[in-house]
């Protein structure tokens, strides 16, 4: 609480009732705030607070960072969208037919604003969606949780990095371990 009021009486320039109320508690205050540091503000300089908090570099000494990313590896951005279009309209046509051989009630299909969403009624609800910044899709899952997939120029699929898992494949067989029906999606 102390270093909250002193913050706040810092910044309304209030430095008498900053003293009147640390010697009235008689608490020590925010060790970072003492009197000493603080300037005269009766003198009329304008007061920066950065100046007196900010932050200063810190030598990481041989610590990497993040990789690298090589976007020149990524699709284009109308390849991106010629590929994810193609495979969600592809996934849409399909689960539709899909749904009309399970018997689930609740089983919907919608394709809206580049978002597919498959609910299986209380069995749960899949999410496929593109990412374009990242040239991926992005998946949501009742079983396998959230997934990011990449598109794979060498096998021409998209697959999900961590696990190397396909799309169409993982898709299918959560889709058979829920409904109880195989599907077939590629």
């Amino acid at each position: 609480m102390v270093c909250l009021l002193t913050r706040y009486l810092i910044r309304r320039r209030l430095l008498n009732q900053l003293s009147i109320f640390r010697s009235s508690l008689d608490l020590p205050c925010c060790p970072v705030v003492k009197p000493l540091m603080l300037p005269d503000f009766t003198e009329g300089k304008p007061f920066s607070i950065l100046r007196y908090f900010s932050s200063r570099s810190v030598d990481l000494g041989n610590v990497q960072g993040p990789a690298v990313i090589d976007y020149s590896s990524l699709l284009q951005e109308g390849e991106f969208h010629r590929l994810a279009d193609s495979t969600l309209n592809d996934l849409q046509e399909k689960l539709e037919e899909y749904g009309d051989s399970v018997q689930i009630d609740g089983y919907d299909v919608d394709y809206g604003n580049q978002v597919l969403t498959v609910k299986l009624g209380t069995l749960g609800t899949y999410v496929l969606n593109k990412q374009t910044p990242n040239r991926q899709i992005w998946l949501s899952s009742p079983i396998s949780g959230p997934s990011r997939f990449d598109w794979d120029q060498s096998s021409q699929t998209w697959v999900y990095r961590r696990t190397k898992a396909s799309l169409l494949p993982l898709l299918e067989t959560e889709l058979e371990r829920l409904c109880g029906e195989p599907v077939e999606l590629s």
